[in-house]
């Protein structure tokens, strides 16, 4: 029972910075949502059954483009294919509670697989560390949703830096974790492509998909060689 107690709070304890990062870029999909006229049940609603904020900004952008709904599914489904690889690399540490791998998987996604993956290196396999870390992001995350889709237009996500919140809070935790010339070069890969790309071709929806595909090829191929 200590033993649970002990990694619920560690648990909850490590994911708190990264939640406060995530529920000030929820702010930021709420006020985004509001502009899109969405309703707030609807705003609410697809935080709960999405819990994604890459995909929930890019749908919602596009849809304020103008973009047919057949394209934002088609890009959605494009972005989480990554949440297949993180489930691949986390099935071992998330294996022995097999009644609710089900539900942990509805998790699986950038930050729990950044705090969870670190986690399972140092200990082994810990579900519930997992399950904790994922429900504080998904309560961090709806909850600020619903508080962005009220106060609509009121804040500017922008001047107050809200947007920059997440990706800087995800670089630190990502840092540590830059060892090896595999990964390196595939961090650096990353950055050349994704920059490139936004350079020849500014606000492109796939950017993002282009850079995660080619990038890790960079990484496979020196560890390959090495």
């Amino acid at each position: 029972m200590d033993d649970k107690k002990s990694t619920i709070r560690t648990g909850f304890i490590e994911s708190l910075p990264l939640a406060i990062a995530i529920a000030a870029y929820g702010l930021s999909y709420g006020v985004l949502a509001n502009q899109a006229n969405f309703t707030l049940l609807s705003t609410v609603a697809m935080s709960l059954m999405v819990f994604s904020g890459s995909v929930q900004m890019v749908a919602v952008a596009m849809l304020i483009a103008g973009a047919s709904v057949l394209s934002v599914l088609i890009t959605s489904v494009l972005l989480n294919l990554r949440n297949l690889l993180y489930g691949a690399a986390l099935a071992e540490g998330l294996a022995p509670a097999k009644k609710w791998r089900w539900l942990l998987s509805f998790g699986v996604s950038d930050e729990p697989f950044v705090l969870g993956s670190s986690r399972f290196k140092k200990f082994g396999p810990d579900p519930l560390y997992f399950g904790v870390v994922t429900a504080t992001f998904y309560f961090a995350w709806s909850c600020s949703s619903f508080i962005g889709a009220i106060i609509g237009n009121q804040v500017d996500p922008q001047k107050w830096g809200l947007d920059l919140a997440f990706p800087v809070t995800f670089i630190a935790l990502l840092i540590p974790s830059l060892k090896g010339r595999p990964v390196i070069a595939t961090a650096l890969a990353a950055i050349v492509i994704a920059v490139g790309l936004e350079h020849f071709s500014p606000g492109n929806q796939f950017t993002i998909i282009i850079t995660g595909v080619l990038a890790p090829l960079v990484g496979l191929y020196l560890k390959r060689r090495a």
